[in-house]
Parts: structure tokens; sequence; C-alpha cells
């Protein structure tokens, strides 16, 4: 791929590709997420380059099995092999999330566990070690990071689902979570409390103020009554978010979080997974205030569209992503029930969710391949062969690892956006990307949590159609905007600040 920035003329936006979007299987190393109802959750999957070679590597959490780190070895078509000697040698695991905790320029992982987390420090060749952290035995399903002003090293929040501890669970038993600040050489812990089973979290400068605050996502099936949705003021001492602030209160089964700007007015909207309706909500007024979009809009993905199971649906994973590179973001959902609830869908497959020129949404997932019934949980749209085009993987509850390879003929151009900082946040996580392409600009903010479980750290995909130059620039964390920089498109760029 050509890599490097190149001033030329900017072009102008054509109409939209028309073509199916099309996946095909690939063969992958066997891996299942399994375990008993503290697994029913969970499963996560993380994507990050762990050997330095410039292709995405999958680490998938196991439940009672061991997790596997797969090496990305692809050499025109999708393939992967797994790692011996990974350091990943536990089993417990719900989750796992990139990060370069250290600042010494390798991506670490955060493992999330039924027991005490774990973080490892990458070495740089897809194995890790243990980091000095000390972690009570709790029950993780959620992680978020960011790194506030003048730190040198993250602020860390992890979410807690049901208290093991409690005699009178699990139903009204959440365990609280907890808020990890540096201080001086060390972290100061704080309870964020009231926790309602959260299952997703996400650091998020939702304002485009230069804060990110942290948006927690709980599931309605263990808090019943009391609880609800929650977004932490990042103050020097945290609070929630209220009505008085514009906050608007409202209860869900809440597995995962995304966030992106999809209508292009320079505000995300933010996407939740639940059991029945997934939740496509759109900023509403100057403060924290979200209402649903119109149910026409076609993203509440409420029951399986093949297969004859007329129940509810269960949605997991979300992951936004250009699939056919026209200049509008996609959404894939990971789908399945959590076990066998009577009550929901048993046959119920993956979405992949096409946007459309008119802002709504069609659903693609039968006719591209990738509508499997096995119970999904964590996922990723990742460009895995570097041919421009977003491939898939899905972690399945008692089921192998699935992983898909984007085919589809008719795509637009693309461009791929890798952005690094020397000293602290070497990934420059809360930084912001825009990409004009004459017509409307795509603002994307580097993030470290959301999802459900798991996350992925590395370059930044933006379909752009038909054009075949665009202009670029970036807004460093806690910093001011680069200038505008012209670049001809199809290639990956690096931007070190």
């Amino acid at each position: 791929m050509a890599r490097g920035l190149v001033a030329v003329f900017l072009g102008v936006t054509q109409p939209a590709f028309a073509g199916e979007p099309a996946f095909v299987p690939v063969d992958v190393p066997a891996h299942v997420y399994d375990g008993g109802w503290e697994h029913f959750v969970g499963g996560g999957l993380a994507v990050f380059d762990c050997d330095g070679d410039a292709r995405p590597d999958l680490v998938a959490a196991g439940g009672n099995n061991k997790p596997v780190v797969l090496r990305n070895i692809s050499d025109g078509a999708v393939a992967f092999q797994t790692v011996i000697g990974s350091g990943l040698d536990m089993t417990g695991t719900t989750g796992a999330y990139p990060l370069d905790i250290d600042n010494d320029g390798r991506l670490d992982l955060v493992v999330l566990r039924v027991g005490p987390d774990v973080i490892l420090r990458g070495r740089g060749d897809c194995t890790f070690a243990p980091m000095a952290f000390q972690f009570e035995d709790r029950w993780s399903t959620a992680f978020s990071a960011t790194w506030e002003a003048g730190q040198a090293a993250p602020t860390l929040a992890f979410g807690h689902y049901v208290d093991r501890s409690d005699p009178d669970g699990p139903f009204e038993a959440c365990d609280i979570n907890h808020l990890w600040r540096p201080d001086g050489d060390t972290y100061a812990v704080t309870d964020l409390t009231p926790g309602y089973c959260a299952l997703s979290m996400l650091f998020t400068d939702w304002a485009r103020t230069g804060r990110a605050d942290l948006r927690v996502s709980n599931d309605r099936h263990y808090y019943v009554r009391e609880g609800e949705e929650q977004m932490w003021a990042m103050d020097a001492s945290p609070r929630l978010y209220t009505e008085a602030d514009g906050w608007a209160r409202h209860k869900l089964w809440g597995m995962g979080i995304a966030a992106r700007d999809l209508d292009r007015d320079g505000r995300d909207e933010v996407y939740l997974s639940s059991m029945g309706d997934q939740r496509l909500m759109r900023q509403v007024g100057d403060g924290p205030g979200f209402e649903d979009v119109p149910f026409e809009t076609g993203t509440a993905a409420h029951r399986p569209y093949v297969g004859g199971d007329g129940r509810p649906s269960t949605g997991w994973h979300i992951a936004f992503g250009d699939v056919n590179n026209d200049g509008r973001d996609d959404a894939f959902i990971a789908k399945g029930n959590v076990q066998e609830m009577p009550g929901l869908a048993m046959e119920d497959p993956n979405n992949l969710l096409i946007a459309l020129e008119n802002g709504t949404f069609s659903e693609a997932g039968d006719v591209a391949g990738v509508a499997s019934m096995h119970r999904g949980r964590g996922a990723a749209l990742v460009d895995f062969d570097g041919d421009g085009r977003l491939d898939l993987a899905v972690v399945n509850r008692r089921a192998p690892l699935e992983l898909w390879q984007n085919v589809t003929a008719d795509v637009g151009n693309w461009l791929s956006v890798s952005v690094s900082q020397a000293g602290t946040n070497t990934q420059a996580v809360g930084a912001w990307i825009e990409v004009d392409d004459g017509t409307a600009i795509q603002a994307r903010e580097v993030t470290v949590g959301g999802g459900h479980a798991g996350g992925v750290a590395g370059p930044q995909h933006f379909g752009v159609g038909a054009v075949e130059t665009v202009r670029l620039r970036i807004r460093w964390p806690h910093g001011g905007w680069s200038e505008w920089v012209e670049t001809p498109v199809n290639r990956d760029i690096a931007l070190r600040r």
C-alpha cells in the first residue's frame, strides 16, 4: 500500500456504489468461548498489531477455556495462526482490550475475568508478561480508558456485573464499578456507585470539549427495578449526569456501546445493543441529552430477519464500519440468545445494516453471508488483509470463532489513518480525525472501550466513495487542530505528533 501525504486536486463526490456486500468464511484455528452462567455474558475480542508487522492480530476470551492469540499471516487471503506460549495461560476470561499503558510504544492487554483482572505487558512479539497491578476478585464485564489532561498514565474504568458474594443474588445484586485515576506513581481507586450490572463502558468526548466522560450501559435483567443507563461527568470528583444537566433517563438490557457521527452533523450518534430493540440515539440540545431515532430508520433490529423465529432478538457487540466504501458507515451487530431464554429468539442471526443514501439502513446479513445462527458475542470489523475492505471476526458462545473475508466487488475508495505521538499516550487516545471528501466531513474519535467486552486498536478506516483525493486533519489529545492536508486515497497514512 502507498504511504505518505501528497498534495493534489480535491475530487468531487460521485454517486454511491450499489454492489451487494459479500463475505466468504475463512478457516481459522478452532476456539470456543464456553462456561456456565458466569460466562453467559462476555466473550470479547481484542484486535491489534501485537508483533509490529502492520497486520492486525486477534486475542479472543475463552471463559472456561484459555484465551487464544492468533497471529495475522494474511498474504492476499485472510489467514491466522495460533501463537504458542503467548503468556495468556489462564481461565475465567470474559474480555480483553488493547492499549499502551506503559507508554513504551507496544500495545499491552487489559484482560477482564471472573476473578482478579490482569494487565499484561506486550513484548512486541505477540507474547505477554504480567504487570504489577493488583485487582480484587470480581466479575468484570466492561472496560474503558482515556488519558486525562496532564497525566502520564491512562485513567481506567472497570465495570463489574453481579456481586457473586451476595447471598440474596443474583437479581438486584449488581456490583459497583471502579475508576482508576493516576496519582503520582500509583493509582487512586474510586467507587462508581451505584452500579447496575455494567456490560459496556465508553469514554468519549461527546461534547467536543477536549474532556472525555464515561458512558455506562447496564443490564436490566439484574438491576430489575431501580437501575438505568448512566454517564459520569469526569469532574475532579466524578458525578452522574442528571435530568438537570439534560440527561434523559432510560432503561434497557444494555449489552454494548458504539459511537459514530453517522449524519455528518459534527455530533456522534450512540448505538446501544439490547434484548429486543437496539437503540440508535442522536444528541439533542446542548447538554448530554439523547433521543431515539425514528423506527423507520431501520436500526431497531428487534427480531430475526431469517430463520423463522419471530421472538425478540438479543444484540451484543456493535461495530460501525463502511463495508462497501461508499462514504456511509454501516453497522454490524453480533446476535445470539443468552443461553436458552425462552422468551427470546434462539435462531437469531447477526445483522449487517447497510446505510442508504436517504439516511435509513437496509438489512444485508443474509445476502452478505454473515447471518450466523451461533450465539454471537464479541466482534470486530477490521481490514485484516490490507486490501481496503473491512473483514469480520466474531466470538461465539459454545461455538467456534468465525471469520469472514470481505470480497465485495463493487466498492468505493478508502483511506486508512494511523495516529501516534511520542512520550505519553502513544496511540493518541482522545484524538479526533476529520476527513473531508468535498461534500461532508467524516469525524472519528480515537477511543478505548465500548463494544461488548473487547475492542480494536489500530488504523481508522474511512470509506470515501468515488472521490480520488480528500482533505485530512487531526486534533491531537488536549491540543489544537492541525492544518488541512490533501491526500490521494486508497492508501495507509501514518500521522505522528
